[in-house]
């Protein structure tokens, strides 16, 4: 049972992926209770404590961080999940087929919103979400798709999360709550993960996924696994 980060890191990078919260959604998820449940008795991982070293919300952040191996976004079923730089080319095969965006936009696969929301993030290096709302022009009308388009972004990993950000007023004093803070899939990793990945055929990728989930999850069902690689 996992007892701090560092521990969680280890088991994560072996496993090569997981979900972000609590449930396992069929598949796998290193910490295997939701933040609303109670913990195992002998368990030190508290959720939502604020604590670096034992709540699994603030490991969100530390993996994006402190590491340059371990995404972190809304990769599985519409949910947070993390995927480590050694399997990430493998869903990348499947996820975008070798395509970038604007083939993928031109082809239709993805919505007009989405990529006003890509054209915002994709100019900069990263950008907090209150910085895309603006800059994108989302009225309050708009939130709805707003979040869609950002969850397609990241299920078609497209952008990806690279940390979180607080406002800045005009005097340069930071306030408020934190925003999470976007960057492109390719600025995250770099050309090397996307030349990898052009090498994957997206068969190949979808077999050696099945079988690691299956190592991890000997019961995990079919139908779970294909749209866990797929999105």
């Amino acid at each position: 049972m996992v007892q701090n980060y560092h521990e969680f890191v280890e088991i994560l990078l072996e496993a090569g992926f997981s979900m972000g919260g609590g449930s396992s959604d069929g598949i796998y998820s290193v910490i295997n209770w939701n933040w609303d449940e109670p913990p195992p008795a002998d368990s030190p991982i508290r959720w939502h404590t604020g604590d670096p070293d034992t709540d699994p919300w603030e490991w969100r952040m530390r993996v994006l961080t402190q590491r340059d191996d371990v995404a972190y976004a809304k990769f599985f079923f519409k949910k947070s999940g993390y995927i480590t730089k050694e399997w990430y080319p493998y869903f990348l095969a499947v996820r975008r087929g070798g395509l970038d965006f604007e083939d993928a936009y031109a082809g239709g696969n993805v919505s007009h919103f989405a990529k006003r929301v890509y054209d915002a993030v994709s100019a900069h290096d990263s950008i907090p979400v209150h910085d895309i709302k603006r800059l994108v022009g989302v009225a309050k009308e708009d939130k709805a798709v707003f979040d869609r388009a950002l969850v397609e972004l990241q299920m078609r990993m497209f952008i990806t999360l690279c940390g979180n950000q607080q406002k800045v007023s005009q005097k340069g004093e930071a306030y408020g709550w934190s925003s999470n803070v976007f960057c492109t899939t390719e600025g995250f990793f770099g050309a090397d993960m996307f030349e990898k990945a052009a090498g994957i055929s997206a068969e190949d990728a979808k077999a050696k996924i099945t079988k690691q989930v299956l190592k991890i999850n000997p019961s995990a069902e079919e139908k779970a696994i294909v749209k866990f690689i797929k999105g």
